[in-house]
């Protein structure tokens, strides 16, 4: 009489690999690099330039001189702040127009077949072109600047809220229809929240575009603001002159995106913060 015996097999546990964990830069290391490397640049073109005899390449030190004598004290006030204030009138009425008319277009169909075309249509027109459209319209004032700034800068904030708008999940309308939100409150509660990350990614941009229209369009006819003295510093070959335009531009271009950015990263605090978890999960 044979017996067999049942062999069960037990499955082998196959050994997990661990996780590579992502080494964080210190936020020393960045600091010192954003500080550092900018510091390192202006040591070596001081140094390049400290005994320049071309007319076209001062030396920094000439620069920086001239930068100081026209840009913080004689032409403050009439020049670089009225720049600023059409740059954020321009930029403003942007945003606005951007961020409605996009939720308009993402929510009513029949809006958007009628308009998307024609909207295609001008914003593939290049935005420095538009400023001599809108010279002969209105003028040389700051109607003609604002209005500039407004219609090149407001494209990308549109496109960035139709695409948000449309890509909210579905799961999030369901859910407002069985709380039976209103409206409005599925406006601020649902597609405002959803579509944020995407609004604020068209709002930067269309902020580059707004600088860079403002200083077209004051090279264009314009008497006063930053665009303006720099082309008059170049065409009069004061050389420093421009060279102290063009390196304002570049800081005020720099400070205008941080300080974007850090009022993107305090609005979506809720949204970095989330990916930051997902990431660590």
């Amino acid at each position: 009489m044979t017996t067999t015996a049942d062999i069960t097999a037990t499955p082998v546990a196959t050994p997990r690999r661990p996780r590579r964990r992502s080494r964080r830069i210190p936020s020393w290391v960045k600091w010192a690099l954003a500080v550092g490397t900018p510091t390192l640049l202006l040591a070596a073109w001081w140094t390049a330039s400290a005994d320049s005899s071309n007319t076209f390449f001062p030396s920094l030190e000439q620069i920086l001189t001239r930068f100081q004598q026209l840009w913080l004290f004689d032409h403050f006030l009439t020049d670089v702040v009225p720049s600023l204030a059409n740059l954020a009138g321009g930029f403003a009425l942007a945003a606005i127009v951007g961020v409605g008319l996009g939720f308009v277009l993402a929510l009513i169909r029949p809006v958007r077949w009628l308009l998307e075309p024609i909207i295609h249509f001008v914003r593939s027109i290049p935005p420095v072109a538009l400023v001599p459209i809108f010279i002969t319209m209105i003028g040389f004032g700051n109607d003609m600047r604002i209005t500039s700034i407004a219609l090149a800068a407001t494209f990308p904030t549109l496109i960035a809220t139709m695409d948000g708008i449309r890509s909210v999940d579905g799961t999030l309308k369901d859910v407002s229809v069985v709380y039976r939100l209103t409206r409005a409150e599925k406006f601020t509660q649902v597609y405002l929240p959803a579509a944020a990350p995407q609004i604020f990614a068209g709002l930067q941009v269309s902020l580059q575009v707004a600088f860079i229209v403002m200083i077209a369009s004051e090279m264009l006819g314009a008497a006063t603001g930053i665009g303006a003295l720099t082309l008059t510093a170049q065409q009069s070959f004061m050389i420093a002159d421009m060279w102290a335009g063009v390196l304002l531009l570049g800081v005020l271009g720099f400070v205008i995106n941080k300080i974007f950015d850090l009022v993107k990263a305090r609005i979506l605090a809720w949204y970095f913060g989330a990916k930051e978890a997902q990431r660590a999960t």
